[in-house]
């Protein structure tokens, strides 16, 4: 009875030993996963930054050529304003949006400037702007990959369970409204 006793204790203590690791593999990954997201939001935040650090040079250069187009100027301004005090991914996205539509507004009436348009840092600054674009459009992508893949996570078994108990959330995706 002994050998037997022994045996089920060890067989115990392994199941009770896997089980342990599972907890701790799926709770790992749930925080990693959690991780990556974040870090792909740090990435659209970089993106967004580095277009927002475009915009008052664009708009002192426009502004120079043309003093009396200060409607679009005063939205451009308020848009980007709106993006730097953005909270959320949702936050963010409208105030990219409105903002993106405003600078497309803007490039409308520098089309009545050739003197504008030819000007070096003009040119410049819209090559950087149009790369920051694609920039942003490929780290939302990337972003909204690990949000979709940390969504899955938290609804499927067993990381439902573990999600509720950590108190994790569904992510929002990074979203463009359609312009």
């Amino acid at each position: 009875m002994s050998k037997n006793k022994l045996i089920t204790g060890v067989i115990a203590i392994i199941i009770v030993i896997v089980v342990l690791l599972a907890i701790l593999s799926n709770y790992n990954s749930l925080i990693d996963t959690e991780e990556e997201v974040s870090k792909s939001y740090a990435q659209i935040d970089n993106q967004l930054q580095r277009k927002l650090d475009l915009i008052p040079t664009l708009v002192q250069t426009v502004q120079e050529y043309a003093a009396y187009e200060k409607e679009a100027i005063l939205t451009i301004t308020t848009s980007r304003e709106k993006l730097v005090d953005a909270k959320t991914a949702e936050d963010a996205a409208r105030a990219d949006a409105e903002l993106t539509t405003a600078l497309g507004k803007l490039l409308v009436i520098v089309e009545n400037y050739p003197d504008l348009k030819a000007n070096t840092q003009y040119t410049q600054l819209m090559d950087e702007l149009a790369g920051t674009e694609n920039r942003i459009a490929v780290a939302r992508k990337d972003y909204n990959e690990q949000v979709a893949m940390y969504n899955k996570k938290i609804k499927r078994f067993p990381g439902f369970i573990f999600a509720s108990m950590m108190g994790l959330d569904e992510k929002h995706y990074f979203t463009a409204e359609e312009q």
